[in-house]
């Protein structure tokens, strides 16, 4: 069987598990939930993502036009207001009214979408939960030199 859907959990020793990424609003490094910018070219692939403390709209700026041309970039996000007022092509997706994609020209290609920079993001959050309980584990701290495990 595969989990437990629609079970009632009466065992308090056995609670129902807890998903990931249901809490609403903006991560920060104290739950656990750092914000991450990412940039990634939809042409080259090529990507570059920053860690940062705050997801405000200065920080967010300062990223996005230091790592972004103005002319000739096109920025797809969601409606977060860390967003407004940057000074290139930008494109929103509204997540609290359920849209994750949208055809903006008629041609069946959604391309405003974000969803390569939050799976990305994703995958990075779960690494970093991992490092930090392996520190957490160990009495280590980010920046110091972890043993290889492997030999």
């Amino acid at each position: 069987m595969r989990g437990k859907k629609g079970k009632p959990h009466l065992d308090p020793l056995d609670p129902p598990r807890r998903r990931a990424n249901k809490r609403r609003g903006r991560g920060t490094d104290e739950n656990d939930r750092p914000p991450i910018f990412s940039v990634i070219s939809r042409q080259t692939g090529e990507y570059r993502t920053w860690v940062v403390e705050h997801a405000d709209g200065i920080t967010s700026k300062d990223i996005l036009v230091s790592a972004l041309p103005e002319t000739d970039s096109v920025l797809y996000t969601d409606e977060a207001t860390n967003y407004t007022g940057l000074p290139m092509d930008h494109h929103t997706v509204c997540h609290a009214r359920h849209e994750w994609a949208r055809d903006d020209d008629g041609d069946g290609i959604r391309e405003a979408h974000c969803n390569s920079c939050e799976g990305m993001g994703a995958a990075l959050r779960t690494y970093l939960f991992e490092v930090r309980a392996y520190e957490t584990d160990r009495g280590l701290k980010l920046g110091d030199t972890f043993p290889s495990e492997n030999k």
